[in-house]
């Protein structure tokens, strides 16, 4: 018989020096000291199944394949050189030397922002600015659903386009499966330049299937602009949502502030297409002030934008002195974030999170719910808000400071989704902001502990089972 020992002393060999790695690469590029002792102690306990699943599942490829992806599609607008920008207040100032540090944007003046507290109300002020364009629309959208709705704007687009707009629509490739129509064929039918965004082409786009491009965004000849939480679709409309009605909140920015809106949606559009908008026609040379409220643009990605959002609430929480107020459709936040609310609520500050009172995504409604009880034993109160679906986004700190956009509270927005938001530094609209979530507080039901403590034995298990999946939810 031939002598094998040697193969196997060569793959013994192998084996070590491939969890010997993987264990080296664990300590030295993975944060969370519980995560490494979990896959290092998998490594070592199961030395090639343990090293083979942290490299298939261990290892951040998502913000690694954004970076590839990406690279060499920023561009510069020479616009924002001469934007507004203002001398922040010190109340304030830390918050926003933040903002300064993750945004590539100033906080910029001279700018209104309305909030469209409807559908109905969003898109007849979105259809109106495109009625009225003279040189170019922008539109990106997770959702663009070829319904009552849906036509009413690839109409107008396509209108806007006759009479020489220049038009750009992008959807994205994910978010375009919900239509049981084809939208994208239907704008490109009509002439209308349409491009999805990370096509998914399974199995070579594996790696890139989650990296999803949530943002809202309509730019209307540079200088006037939406965004928000609205797809578009019928279920947005209040006069006519169909059999799945949802409420949301949308804000219509006018001012120099546009052109943060109209860059993000540019790189967007030249990495999905390979073309480069330029020209006054996109970039208007100069904004004229169209109010005296302050914002900024905060794109957020797993690119380079990573955590921008994540730090962004975290320092917000930490600068709250008297009230925070949190609405989002899914509330999944981790470890760090959970501790900022319950720090916030120790120090005294009045946190109030809204969420709905049945989610339209059942595994997500069932693994939030057992970080509810901790969060309620540390004071902050949680609303259960009624029917119809609430989709609104928004974060308000003492009636002054909000944030406004695409992101939800949950591990796709935090880590997944490129999102876009707005910070905005206004007490007259924070006032605003306030009475809309007091009237939405006032509907709602308070969550207690005894209620939370009180739920079935199974229903715990369950909704502990479904936690186990935050990371891909």
């Amino acid at each position: 018989m031939p002598d094998t020992g040697w193969i196997a002393s060569i793959t013994a060999a192998a084996v070590f020096v491939f969890a010997a790695a993987s264990a080296v690469h664990a300590l030295l590029q993975r944060r969370d000291t519980g995560t490494i002792i979990a896959w290092v102690g998998l490594i070592v306990l199961l030395p090639l199944a343990g090293s083979l699943l942290y490299w298939l599942f261990g290892v951040n490829r998502i913000r690694r394949r954004a970076h590839a992806l990406r690279a060499g599609y920023l561009i510069t607008d020479p616009s924002l050189e001469h934007t507004t920008r203002i001398e922040p207040p010190a109340r304030w100032a830390r918050l926003l030397r933040a903002g300064d540090q993750l945004s590539p944007f100033r906080l910029t003046g001279g700018n209104a922002i309305d909030p469209l507290f409807d559908g109905d109300r969003a898109y007849a002020r979105m259809l109106d600015a495109i009625d009225n364009a003279r040189d170019s629309i922008a539109l990106a959208t997770y959702i663009f659903d070829c319904d009552p709705v849906g036509e009413r704007f690839i109409t107008c687009l396509h209108q806007a386009r006759d009479r020489g707009v220049q038009v750009r629509v992008l959807i994205d490739a994910i978010g375009a499966r919900y239509s049981r129509r084809n939208t994208l064929r239907r704008l490109r039918r009509a002439g209308i330049p349409a491009a999805t965004f990370m096509p998914v082409h399974l199995p070579r786009s594996l790696a890139a299937f989650n990296l999803r491009n949530h943002r809202k965004m309509l730019v209307v000849d540079g200088q006037r602009a939406f965004t928000g939480g609205m797809n578009i679709r019928r279920g947005h409309s209040h006069a006519d949502p169909g059999r799945h009605p949802v409420q949301d909140l949308h804000f219509e920015l006018r001012g120099p502030a546009c052109a943060q809106l109209q860059r993000v949606f540019g790189e967007d559009w030249l990495f999905a297409t390979g073309e480069r908008l330029n020209g006054s026609k996109w970039f208007p040379e100069t904004l004229a002030a169209a109010g005296a409220r302050a914002c900024r643009g905060l794109p957020d990605g797993p690119d380079e934008d990573f955590e921008v959002l994540h730090f962004t609430l975290q320092v917000a929480l930490a600068e709250a002195r008297e009230q925070v107020t949190i609405a989002t459709p899914y509330f999944l936040p981790g470890v760090a974030l959970t501790g900022a609310l319950k720090a916030a609520a120790l120090r005294g500050v009045q946190v109030d999170i809204l969420i709905p009172a049945r989610s339209n995504l059942r595994l997500v409604e069932w693994a939030s719910r057992p970080q509810q009880a901790e969060l309620l034993e540390r004071g902050c109160r949680l609303w259960l808000t009624p029917e119809p679906f609430n989709h609104s986004k928004l974060m308000l700190v003492d009636r002054e400071w909000a944030l406004v956009g695409s992101a939800n509270w949950d591990p796709r927005s935090l880590r997944l989704n490129f999102e876009f938001n707005l910070e905005c530094l206004d007490r007259g609209l924070g006032a605003e902001l306030a009475r809309w979530a007091d009237d939405l507080r006032a509907q709602a039901h308070p969550l207690t502990l005894e209620e939370v403590r009180a739920r079935p034995l199974l229903g715990q298990l369950r909704d502990g089972a479904a936690r186990l999946l935050t990371p891909y939810l």
